[in-house]
């Protein structure tokens, strides 16, 4: 998805509440840790010819290596231009296990030149040995809702998660403890959900304390930069989410699923995208891909949950990857590249697309103008 802008893509507003949301989640569960990101005593690694400069942050976990790759610039749609047919494909739950479906969901992107999201979870990067590092919201302290992983699990998924990010692909939150229903977040207040972001910001940003992995390398980008957005277990409680994302500077959330295919929408800031289609087979995945397509070309979102080895549903996924990306007029993205776009365009433009019919094709000349 190689673009060159036509005009300044859209500044992104500035993190305003992530290092309060961050401070919130230390004082909660990880006191032990440094509550914000030491950028004025980072190690400078000396530049060479074949890569670039590298700071190291805080602990040493995470580092600065500048902008990420493979980024596209966003650009406008000019007069009478049809939008393109985004399809967004994310990946819950990407631990490295024995199944090593993170590192194929990875190959399946870059085999298609798709870039996608994966909603890396706090525990997926927590030991069952320190298990009680985490202070979830209503539970008991070292509590989840799924397994906490071995120290061998931990050490493959922080080498996939670098290597995701160098490709190009989104590292979002997929939160810590995947609590549902009652006590979870289903009931979670405003104030939970701090907690459970500001926790799940610590477990990253400073896994090597966490984890006691001094061995390993610094993830190659700045967790407090690159996180953007989220989706939450079972998509629940997003009417006491949303302030806790917007304290934190998020600037997307996945909350609702959706057959419908609409275009999204923007509440107080935050971008909301639908799923669409979530671990379908690839029949299903065409024909809401179809509908899409020859429709209102909104977004398409497919969501594939790589936990309990879901090896069907990844299947089905890198299937439809094969099938889709290559295909005339359709962008495979990540959400922050669809939040980046959706902030270049005209909001005019965008209004308009927002009232189409779930089967009404838009008309070039009255979405984008003649």
């Amino acid at each position: 998805m190689s673009e060159h802008p036509s005009e300044p893509a859209a500044r992104v507003q500035p993190r305003r509440g992530a290092a309060a949301v961050l401070a919130l989640g230390v004082v909660a569960a990880l006191a032990f840790m440094p509550s914000v990101p030491d950028r004025h005593g980072g190690q400078a690694s000396p530049p060479s010819a074949d890569a670039p400069a590298v700071t190291v942050l805080g602990d040493g976990s995470t580092s600065d290596t500048g902008p990420q790759p493979g980024q596209p610039a966003p650009v406008r749609l000019g007069p009478g231009e049809r939008p393109p047919q985004f399809v967004v494909f994310s990946f819950g739950s990407p631990a490295e296990g024995d199944g090593h479906l993170f590192s194929r969901a990875r190959g399946a992107a870059r085999a298609n030149g798709a870039d996608v999201t994966f909603f890396l979870r706090g525990v997926d990067l927590l030991p069952a040995s320190v298990r009680w590092q985490y202070q979830p919201p209503q539970h008991e302290v070292g509590a989840a809702a799924v397994p906490f992983p071995a120290d061998g699990e931990v050490r493959a998924t922080l080498q996939q998660v670098g290597r995701a990010w160098l490709d190009g692909d989104e590292i979002a939150d997929g939160f810590i403890g995947q609590f549902c229903g009652p006590k979870g977040g289903r009931d979670w207040s405003t104030a939970d959900w701090r907690s459970e972001i500001g926790q799940g910001y610590s477990m990253v940003n400073f896994w090597k304390t966490g984890t006691g992995f001094a061995d390993l390398p610094p993830l190659p980008f700045d967790y407090q930069t690159e996180l953007v957005g989220g989706r939450a277990p079972c998509l629940e409680g997003r009417e006491n989410l949303l302030p806790a994302e917007q304290d934190a500077g998020w600037r997307y959330d996945v909350g609702s699923r959706d057959d419908t295919a609409r275009w999204p929408a923007r509440t107080d800031g935050i971008w909301e995208f639908p799923l669409l289609a979530t671990d379908r087979t690839p029949q299903a995945y065409r024909s809401a891909f179809d509908r899409a397509y020859r429709g209102t070309r909104a977004p398409l979102v497919l969501d594939t949950d790589l936990g309990s080895g879901n090896d069907a549903g990844l299947q089905a996924a890198e299937a439809a990857m094969k099938d889709l990306c290559h295909r005339d007029g359709v962008r495979c993205v990540s959400f922050r590249q669809l939040a980046d776009w959706l902030d270049a365009q005209d909001p005019a433009v965008l209004a308009r697309l927002h009232t189409l019919a779930p089967t009404d094709a838009p008309d070039p000349a009255a979405v984008a103008g003649r």
